[in-house]
């Protein structure tokens, strides 16, 4: 794979700053990603270097950038890949210093993850190692008609992994998922918690994507934390094998897609038929539980979910096993899941998934999801849990950004969180009839009155921080606090009138 081949990457989106003809067409070898003031010694000849220009700043910016360069030139790195994250540009003195040591430059979006980068100079090797000429396999006879009896018979994917790297001296190796899902793991490879394997599946060195059809969510990885144990030939075969089961798994799994759609369709019917939903739970294998939760999901910037968003709400769930559920789109466009679980209160569930929405979000950076989830129901109460996992979901999606992105019903215990359910055409009629004589004062005079109320219902309806806050005299805080209770006919005393008018601020 040669430099300029990224540059033809449409998914990657990178841009060349800095770079000849001749330079982008050197041959890449590896991929290192580092922020040191000075990487050359741990550069390899022939990589490229990803950096997130973390190390530089204005101070002396010539001096650094120029030492920076200066050191890939020395350990012959062919190619410097900026990311544009942390600066929002490419800096000019690092296009000088790369024109003035020859090293290729080529900006990195802020959407493009390394990852994604390092991933796509793998498999590029990989595929081409796969593609030379070879009169035999690289797996041993017997082990490829072992693997493909075991394979026939419907081996777990377990046991395909273990049978797979027997006959190599069982060495550990991991079968992740995207967000560091453990699918299976030979026998001698240590647990390996989902934090630190999304951390072990950026080092694409020891790492190789089993080629299905899997989402951003639940595309399958052989991670060895041992490099170099296994040939790659090999390699790429026991992928070529898992690929083929995932492909079985995911046959599978659209096969039940029908079950949990139609258990979908029952819940969210306006009448409960309880024969219906007690046939859809049987097909899903859900019946005879004690108790529910339901989940909605929503995968932004669409606001909906689609395929993605139910693969997303899936994933996060699987890493709730034992756990059982079934998850499809709703009919109000989110994705939406029903759980079966032993947790009277359903608090456990709920921060385990706060845990692992930090992973779902990982595996798309640019994307933000939800998750509403309702209060344990029995069966007959599914409908009304429904509601109320759509309910948590406005709430969380209209929350503030540090507010957590897994919400249930019951922390809706703040005006603006229970507003965020209301449906918009509610809150506008709601906002117009008790502001609407604000915001017809006048455009200067309404905005300045919104202002002031707000500012005064923040501080405890309180006169002197009031006007600290606004940089004005007390006496105007009482003359304008006087004309927006004349306009709106609230009396700001009391505390019913200050509830109107603090709701009404929160359905702008």
């Amino acid at each position: 794979m040669h430099v300029d081949h990224l540059l033809r990457l449409d998914r990657l989106d990178l841009s060349l700053v800095w770079g000849d003809e001749t330079l982008l067409g050197q041959e890449i070898g590896g991929v290192t990603a580092t922020d040191l003031e000075d990487p050359a010694r741990f550069l390899q000849p022939g990589e490229i270097v990803l950096s997130g220009l973390v190390w530089w700043n204005h101070d002396g910016a010539a001096a650094k950038a120029d030492h920076f360069v200066s050191a890939l030139r020395q350990a012959r790195a062919v190619a410097l890949l900026a990311g544009e994250e942390t600066l929002g540009h490419v800096p000019r003195e690092l296009t000088d210093a790369c024109r003035r040591h020859r090293v290729p430059l080529i900006a990195v979006p802020a959407h493009t993850t390394f990852r994604a980068i390092t991933e796509a100079v793998y498999l590029r090797q990989w595929g081409e190692l796969s593609r030379h000429p070879s009169d035999h396999h690289a797996l041993p006879e017997n082990v490829r008609l072992d693997l493909d009896r075991a394979f026939e018979r419907g081996a777990t994917t377990g046991e395909l992994l273990d049978r797979a790297f027997a006959h190599l001296g069982a060495p550990a190796c991991h079968l992740l998922t995207a967000s560091g899902r453990t699918v299976a793991r030979t026998g001698d490879a240590a647990e390996l918690p989902a934090q630190e394997a999304v951390g072990a599946l950026a080092d694409a060195r020891g790492t190789l994507r089993v080629e299905a059809q899997g989402t951003d969510f639940d595309a399958w990885y052989l991670h060895l934390p041992e490099k170099g144990q296994v040939p790659p030939r090999v390699l790429q075969e026991i992928a070529e094998l898992l690929g083929r089961h995932r492909r079985r798994e995911d046959r599978n799994r659209s096969g039940r897609a029908p079950s949990a759609a139609r258990l979908m369709e029952a819940i969210g019917a306006l009448h409960v038929d309880t024969d219906r939903l007690q046939r859809a739970l049987a097909s899903c294998g859900l019946a005879d539980r004690s108790s529910y939760l339901v989940l909605t999901a929503t995968l932004e910037p669409n606001g909906d979910a689609g395929a993605d968003g139910v693969a997303a709400l899936t994933e996060a769930l699987e890493h709730l096993r034992p756990a059982a559920f079934a998850a499809a789109l709703g009919d109000g466009e989110e994705a939406a899941a029903v759980l079966a679980h032993d947790d009277a209160t359903g608090t456990d569930t709920v921060e385990r998934l706060r845990e692992v929405s930090q992973l779902i979000q990982s595996c798309r950076p640019g994307s933000a999801w939800h998750v509403g989830v309702s209060n344990p129901v029995p069966a007959s109460a599914l409908n009304t849990a429904l509601t109320q996992a759509r309910h948590a979901l406005a709430g969380a999606r209209t929350a503030t950004p540090s507010s957590p992105r897994v919400a249930r019903i019951g922390d809706l215990g703040n005006l603006a969180m229970l507003l965020a359910g209301v449906p918009a055409s509610v809150r506008d009629v709601y906002r117009e009839t008790v502001l609407g004589p604000l915001t017809k004062a006048g455009r200067g005079s309404g905005a300045m009155l919104l202002e002031t109320l707000e500012v005064f219902l923040a501080h405890d309806c309180s006169w002197t921080r009031t006007a600290e806050t606004l940089h004005v005299h007390i006496n105007t805080v009482h003359y304008r606090v006087e004309r927006i209770e004349t306009l709106t006919g609230r009396d700001l005393s009391r505390l019913d009138d200050r509830v109107d008018l603090r709701a009404a601020l929160l359905s702008r």
